[in-house]
């Protein structure tokens, strides 16, 4: 099975017919039924039987269609990278954040970078970690910027700053009248927090436990801004990093969680890919960024 073959059954299979995948492939209709005899030919099977004027496909097509679609998908990453890397010439800078970065320095961040570079093209990815984690392996994305390290065998990264976790409520909450917001404070509330796997669950439920409370997550999320509908809502209060600007969410406030515990801004690249040019005069303007939070 070449990438042709594989280009057209996956088509076929996600299209319905030969007229349609023909259409979307902006190829003639022969063409395509060649190519799928041919196909059929070498396998020694059919892939698809017509039934009441329908193409179906048939069982083995079932059984080949997920690990096809997959490897056509890693066909299409490296024509992207191919591509990327002649794009490089003019300047071009791939970026994957997980969600409190959008909503924080990020804005201030590209908008020097467009100042310094106006010619660079920029290409946001705004993702959860494991998404980025995936990107930045496979290739899509140039930087991760995330706040945890991403553990991976070609993955570079780098603590750039830390930022404390922060208490988020309603405004009129009791616990907006206190400085700080402690484990014993927190005791008997609706807790909306990471889980126990986090990066920073194991430090979250030592400082629990040292004062003698167990953290119990009612409400668990794998990024802080999913925090703010619940809040509003009255659902709770969230354990959450001090990155966002909370601020910016009407009715909400934040306090300190003492004892402090830290979350880590790191930024990540992929040894085994090309280092965009522009990988080391973004990091500056992120790390000046939290620098001067």
């Amino acid at each position: 099975m070449n990438a042709r073959q594989l280009e057209i059954f996956r088509t076929i299979m996600r299209d319905g017919s030969v007229t349609a995948a023909a259409n979307t492939l902006a190829v003639s209709q022969p063409s395509v039924s060649k190519v799928l005899h041919h196909l059929e030919d070498q396998l020694g099977y059919k892939l698809f039987e017509r039934i009441a004027g329908r193409l179906v496909p048939t069982m083995e097509a079932h059984l080949l269609y997920d690990d096809a679609d997959r490897v056509f998908r890693e066909i299409e990453a490296l024509k992207t990278l191919a591509r990327t890397i002649g794009e490089r010439k003019m300047g071009l800078l791939r970026i994957g954040a997980s969600p409190p970065f959008t909503h924080s320095i990020l804005a201030q961040a590209l908008h020097l970078f467009r100042r310094d570079y106006p010619m660079a093209k920029l290409h946001l990815h705004a993702l959860p970690k494991a998404d980025i984690s995936e990107q930045l392996l496979v290739g899509d994305i140039d930087l991760a910027l995330t706040l945890s390290t991403i553990q991976a065998p070609t993955v570079r990264s780098e603590v750039l700053a830390g930022v404390p976790l922060v208490v988020l409520m309603r405004e009129d909450d009791p616990l907006a009248g206190l400085e700080a917001v402690t484990p014993t404070d927190l005791a008997g509330q609706t807790l909306i927090s990471y889980g126990g796997h986090a990066d920073v669950g194991p430090a979250l439920d030592a400082a629990f436990a040292a004062e003698g409370q167990s953290r119990e997550v009612a409400i668990q999320i794998s990024s802080s801004i999913g925090a703010v509908p619940l809040v509003s809502g009255g659902l709770g209060v969230a354990l959450v990093d001090g990155l966002v600007q909370w601020s910016s969410f009407p009715g909400l406030v934040v306090r300190p969680f003492a004892p402090a515990v830290m979350m880590h801004v790191s930024i990540s690249s992929n040894s085994a890919r090309p280092v965009s040019r522009y990988y080391a005069p973004f990091r500056r303007m992120i790390a000046d960024l939290l620098q001067n939070r």
